[in-house]
């Protein structure tokens, strides 16, 4: 695995290179549409909702993708090349991404969503040491935040349409206020006993600070380093121990791990459930309400509270 990911380092570098023209990235203004490459999906909806008609988006990682072990591919690295701009997550989210992206702002403007958000609001990586956890989404007063960065590059790129970018950001704003509400609905549904959310990887930490629920998880924050089987076997003894209703997969982790503590349970005697699916680290098809982060987020809250409810 180190040797690919020499390999496909120096090949960013060789690609990246190619017309650079100076040391660091200059936004220029743009005729027609704003061509513009994204990374993650929730990163990909945000921009899409507040370039609106003004930006042709080219997405890297698509549904049921996971961004902690995505690669890229040399198609990706023409799409990074080639954008008038990049907005990628931050955060160590796109691990794998990282170093590329480090090239990318070298010579084109390129926007890390989640750069000015407040570090006291940050809730600490119990994986890596002075990191923060990057699954900001699940707090939606963090991820309305990252909409002004998004409006200012693409005003910047485009200037005669910035109010169409302020108008759609705001838009976005008050679609993400009502998602917020709609969850906070459908958790209190569920009796207080039962807010416990049991899910593949610890990507709900900032979901169970806002809305109130206990997140276990079997995996950490990130997902580069595999579940044993003493981490199923304590996570099983536990869940059962607790009487917890149910436990669910995630749509960008192979639910095998899931499956497992499941049985482990029932051998302990516990009837446990795989309550569903949810969207964490990649949102749903683009067809489905969870194609959308407001979507997401109220699909999810609907497989929650009808499993735990």
């Amino acid at each position: 695995m180190c040797g690919i990911r020499v390999v496909v380092a120096a090949f960013a570098a060789t690609v990246l290179a190619v017309g650079c023209g100076g040391a660091g990235a200059q936004s220029e203004t743009v005729e027609g549409k704003i061509q513009a490459t994204t990374t993650t999906t929730h990163v990909t909806d945000l921009v899409r909702s507040v370039g609106g008609d003004e930006v042709e988006v080219t997405a890297l990682m698509g549904p049921g993708v996971d961004p902690h072990l995505y690669e890229a591919s040399q198609g990706d690295i023409s799409a990074l090349r080639d954008a008038d701009v990049v907005f990628y997550h931050g955060m160590f989210l796109e691990g794998r991404l990282a170093e590329i992206l480090e090239r990318v702002e070298q010579q084109n403007p390129a926007v890390q969503v989640t750069e000015g958000l407040p570090e006291a609001r940050l809730l600490a990586s119990e994986d890596y040491e002075g990191q923060a956890d990057p699954h900001v989404w699940f707090d939606p007063e963090l991820w309305e935040m990252t909409v002004d960065p998004v409006v200012e590059q693409l005003s910047e790129l485009k200037p005669e349409s910035a109010e169409v970018f302020e108008r759609n950001g705001e838009a976005y704003r008050e679609e993400i206020r009502a998602s917020d509400a709609y969850v906070r609905e459908r958790i209190e549904e569920i009796p207080e006993e039962n807010r416990v959310l049991v899910t593949a990887h610890d990507a709900f930490g900032y979901f169970g600070e806002t809305y109130g629920v206990e997140v276990r998880a079997l995996q950490g924050i990130s997902t580069e380093s595999e579940a044993g089987a003493g981490d199923v076997r304590a996570l099983a003894e536990e869940l059962a121990r607790d009487r917890v209703p149910a436990l669910f997969t995630e749509s960008s982790i192979p639910q095998r791990n899931i499956e497992a503590v499941q049985a482990a349970a029932q051998d302990r005697g516990w009837d446990l459930r795989i309550g569903g699916e949810l969207y964490a680290d990649a949102m749903g098809d683009p067809e489905t309400e969870a194609g959308t982060y407001p979507g997401m987020m109220r699909a999810n809250a609907d497989t929650m509270a009808e499993a735990l409810g």
